[in-house]
C-alpha cells in the first residue's frame, strides 16, 4: 500500500488528514522539525511513521520523503515571514523529485486570488494579490503549477477558507471560543457582520485522501468550500451560546490593527489582510464536487460543539 508523507504535519490540518488516512488504514510519515510535538500528536498510531527534517539542507529534505508515494505540503511560516512561503515550497518540490515521489498537494489559502471580483470564487478566478502575503502565496502555487507543467511530478493545489476545530489553536476564532469558555471578552478582528465562511478542520482530511487517489485533480487548482456564509457576530454567538456564556465581543478594525501593528507583526499582518473582512470572498467548490462527489460538511452547530467538547476536555 503507498505510503503519503504530511509535510508540517504536526497542525490542525495535517492531524485532520491523518485521521483520514488511518481510517483508511493507509500508512503516512509525518514530517516536521520538532520530534516531540510528532511524538505527542502521532506516537500512538501504528500507521505513523515519525520523522524530523531540516528544510533548508537538500539531503534531510529527500531522505524525509523517501520511500513515499505521495506528499501533502502543510508547512506553516510566521505570519511576518511569509517569503519563506516559496523558499520551503521550491525545497519541498526538488526533495520530492530527488525522493521518486509521484503526486505532491498543497493546502493553499484564498490569499493569491487578491479582491473577489465576483460573488463566489471559482478555481478560474484572476490570481492578481495586491499584498505582501497574497504575491508570496501566488509565488508559491506558481512553483507547484510549474513542476506539474514542466513533467518533473504531479501536482495540485486545495485552498481553503478560515478554518477552525478542535485543534485550531491558530485559527481566526480559536480566541473567540477560549474567550467563551472563559466567560471573558473575544477580541475579533472586524468588521463582524459581512459574510465570511469557515471549514471545520476534520471535515479536510477525508477530501485531501480522495484527491491523491484521483489521477485527474492533477494538474490544476481545486477549492474546498466552508459549510455555508455566515457573518463573524453570527459565529460567535453560537460559540458563546454553546459554552453557556454571555456574548462579548470586541471588533477591531484596520486602524486598530495598524497601531497594534507598531508594536506586534502578526497585527501588522492582520491589517494588511483585513479586506478579506470587509469585502466578502466566499469559495465556491462545485468542480471539487463535480470530481470527487459529494463534500461532507459538518455544521456549525456541530462544528462548535466539538471544538468546545475538545478544548473542555484539555
Amino acid at each position: 500500500m503507498s505510503k503519503v508523507a504530511l509535510v508540517g504535519a504536526a497542525g490542525a490540518i495535517g492531524k485532520s488528514i491523518a485521521a483520514a488516512l488511518r481510517a483508511e488504514g493507509r500508512p503516512y510519515r509525518v514530517i516536521g522539525r520538532s520530534r516531540d510535538a510528532l511524538d505527542r500528536a502521532f506516537g500512538q498510531d501504528p500507521l505513523a511513521e515519525v520523522t524530523t527534517w531540516n528544510p533548508a539542507d537538500p539531503a534531510s529534505v529527500r531522505q524525509a520523503l523517501a520511500g513515499t508515494d505521495a506528499a501533502v505540503h502543510l508547512v506553516g511560516v510566521p505570519y511576518d515571514k511569509f517569503e519563506q512561503h516559496p523558499i520551503v515550497m521550491r525545497q519541498v518540490i526538488e526533495g520530492a523529485v530527488a525522493a521518486g515521489v509521484e503526486r505532491l498537494l498543497q493546502i493553499g489559502t484564498v490569499y493569491p486570488f487578491g479582491m473577489a471580483r465576483t460573488p463566489t470564487i471559482a478555481e478560474d478566478h484572476p490570481r492578481e494579490p495586491h499584498t505582501y502575503r497574497g504575491r508570496m502565496r501566488k509565488a508559491q502555487e506558481d512553483l507547484t503549477l510549474a513542476a506539474h507543467a514542466d513533467g518533473r511530478i504531479q501536482t495540485t493545489i486545495l485552498r481553503l477558507p478560515d478554518f477552525y476545530g478542535p485543534d485550531g489553536e491558530s485559527s481566526f476564532l480559536h480566541g473567540t471560543f477560549t474567550a467563551a469558555l472563559a466567560g471573558k471578552r473575544a477580541l475579533m478582528v472586524g468588521p463582524i457582520d459581512r459574510p465570511h465562511e469557515f471549514v471545520f478542520t476534520p471535515d479536510v482530511g477525508p477530501v485531501v485522501g480522495r484527491l491523491l487517489r484521483t489521477a485527474d485533480a492533477f494538474g490544476r487548482t481545486w477549492n474546498l468550500a466552508g459549510a455555508g456564509v455566515i457573518t463573524q457576530r453570527a459565529f460567535a454567538r453560537k460559540i458563546f451560546a454553546a459554552a453557556g456564556t454571555k456574548p462579548r465581543l470586541l471588533p477591531v478594525g484596520k486602524r486598530g490593527l495598524s497601531l497594534f501593528g507598531l508594536f506586534d507583526p502578526v497585527m501588522k499582518g492582520l491589517a494588511e489582510m483585513n479586506y478579506l473582512v470587509t469585502d466578502p470572498l466566499l469559495l465556491n467548490d462545485n468542480a471539487l464536487a463535480a470530481l470527487i462527489g459529494p463534500l461532507a460538511k459538518t455544521s456549525y452547530d456541530e462544528g462548535v460543539a466539538r471544538t468546545l467538547a475538545a478544548l473542555r476536555s484539555r
